[in-house]
């Protein structure tokens, strides 16, 4: 099936159908929601399908019946509406909904359980050591130092690389582990790559299930954080990635190997580094990546000839072939 018969197969299954773009929510990543749901809503009234945004409440499923609501395209990015809460309220309602389920959802939200699941699957991920509550100041000492500086602080459940910290000695480690325990509740310390920042979307279903290119980002910053990802200017996107083919071969592979191990759907996307040995390291998968003009997705999926209305197309697809 080529990406013209996916587009016709899909709008034909939209057309007598009214859908919510749900945008917004009460997350950090609150703003980069919106963003990602005004372009999908763009691409969807532009074809004259019967679409609007809507902003989750705490009375989601009123919203959406009282809406008339058939169909909803998850544009949704961290908190209730990538934890698999939004996506339980819409399994309630019986109405079809993009990307991903509970289970995937909840799953790559915590990336401490996330890790867990990769590393059982076969795939390599950074060494780390979990951070709860009841971790002692001891026992985080002894995390830095089997670990070595550099390390990474981060929380378990923040997407868009809030709250993470890059740590250059055992004391900023220390007061970082801390401090991600006193505002997170849950996180952890992984060991640092160093090497360059790679990472792979997946996209479709069933058989349609597919890596994109390999993107390789160069952050005029230390690293890819939130400024980095949504301030046009602040990174430089390069797809396909500057590695070697046997690398982006394994890069694009693992992408698909962790799509399946956490049961994504419709859309995920795999971030990685590629030490200087030439080795994989993955560090998570995301199961609502932005779809922003500056997000790494739609770079991807146009390095492979699809339009930005492409890609939202496929994406709406997804809630029609679960």
């Amino acid at each position: 099936m080529t990406q013209h018969d996916t587009v016709t197969d899909v709008l034909q299954l939209a057309r007598d159908k009214r859908i919510a773009v749900l945008a917004g929510g009460q997350s950090g990543e609150r703003e980069v929601s919106l963003r990602s749901g005004a372009g999908v809503l763009e691409v969807l009234q532009a074809e004259d399908l019967d679409a609007l945004m809507l902003d989750p409440q705490p009375n989601l499923a009123g919203q959406l019946l009282d809406a008339g609501v058939d169909v909803a395209f998850d544009a949704l990015h961290g908190g209730a509406g990538e934890d698999g809460t939004v996506q339980g309220v819409l399994e309630m309602l019986g109405m079809p909904y993009t990307g991903c389920g509970v289970l995937a959802s909840a799953l790559t939200m915590d990336k401490l359980l996330t890790q867990t699941v990769l590393q059982a699957h076969g795939l390599q991920v950074p060494d780390y050591e979990p951070l709860c509550p009841h971790t002692t100041t001891e026992q985080m000492q002894q995390a830095i130092q089997r670990l070595g500086i550099p390390v990474v602080a981060k929380p378990a459940c923040e997407g868009s690389s809030l709250g993470v910290v890059i740590c250059r000695s055992e004391q900023q480690a220390l007061e970082a582990a801390q401090a991600t325990v006193l505002e997170y509740g849950r996180g952890l310390l992984e060991k640092y790559i160093d090497g360059t920042e790679i990472t792979v979307g997946v996209l479709g279903w069933c058989e349609r299930t597919r890596s994109l290119p390999v993107l390789e980002i160069v952050p005029r910053r230390e690293f890819y954080d939130y400024e980095a990802k949504y301030t046009r200017g602040m990174t430089e996107l390069i797809c396909p990635a500057r590695i070697p083919q046997a690398a982006a071969e394994q890069a694009m592979q693992s992408a698909l190997h962790a799509h399946r191990a956490v049961g994504a759907h419709g859309i995920s996307r795999c971030d990685m580094h590629l030490d200087s040995r030439g080795q994989v390291w993955v560090h998570e998968s995301n199961s609502m990546p932005g779809l922003t003009e500056t997000s790494d997705v739609p770079h991807e999926a146009f390095a492979t000839g699809m339009t930005y209305r492409d890609l939202v197309l496929e994406i709406l697809g997804s809630a029609f072939f679960r």
